[in-house]
């Protein structure tokens, strides 16, 4: 574990679906943690509630900030200050500016951005006053470039890894080491192996590869934190 204390470390895990996160509240919660798990749909966190015995599901449109503050505020007041923040949650919306709705573009960007900012915000004051903490925020390749298909995709990741470099740079000074592991893959998840059915297994970003990665970041000496992260199978064109 990455604390060593009398208590349980508490992780957050925000965007609790079949890929990466569930495989994070695993991780996670095998090396100790308490884990808190956030996601609008119950049908996952009831299955790992049931599964782990030290992770708690919470529901919450991460979009809504208001429900966020809230629902920070019982994971505090039900777990403890948490130590560990991992914001996996996403909101792929495809298509050209032409195409892409106002409503849409709005939604990517409370997805992927502010639900992260939020997110963030009611974390970091306990997390300064302890002088430690982890921030990791799960973005994707289409930060960093504009695809023509990706108008509100690309726009909302990029805007999420500008934060998570502000953040790293204010932060960073007062122990709380902020992260972005870019992935840059197709997941491997029940939907897309369906969808991809006469893809190599080794085609596929393996979530449980990736909660390893996360896992080494919180384990990281601060003479020494990485920021940005790429992770990605050997065979995808880069």
């Amino acid at each position: 574990m990455s604390q060593s204390c009398t208590q349980s470390p508490v992780c957050v895990v925000v965007g609790v679906g079949p890929g990466n996160g569930a495989a994070f509240v695993r991780r996670f919660a095998e090396e100790g943690y308490k884990v808190a798990m956030i996601a609008r749909t119950p049908v996952v966190m009831n299955d790992l509630d049931a599964e782990l015995p030290m992770a708690k599901p919470y529901l919450c449109d991460i979009g809504d900030a208001g429900a966020v503050e809230q629902t920070f505020a019982q994971i505090a007041s039900d777990l403890g200050p948490v130590d560990v923040l991992i914001y996996n949650a996403g909101k792929g919306v495809w298509g050209s500016a032409a195409e892409v709705s106002i409503e849409n573009f709005e939604a990517a960007w409370r997805t992927n951005t502010l639900g992260a900012f939020v997110s963030a915000k009611c974390v970091i004051p306990a997390m300064k006053q302890r002088g430690a903490g982890q921030i990791i925020l799960i973005g994707a390749t289409a930060s960093l470039r504009g695809g023509a298909s990706t108008a509100a995709f690309a726009s909302a990741k990029a805007a999420q890894r500008s934060l998570a470099q502000s953040l790293a740079r204010s932060l960073w000074p007062s122990g709380i080491h902020v992260s972005l592991v870019i992935v840059d893959g197709i997941v491997d998840e029940p939907l897309m192996r369906a969808k991809l059915a006469d893809r190599p297994d080794e085609f596929f970003v393996k979530p449980e590869d990736i909660a390893d990665t996360l896992i080494q970041l919180t384990l990281q000496r601060r003479s020494a934190w990485s920021f940005e992260v790429e992770a990605r199978p050997f065979g995808e064109k880069w």
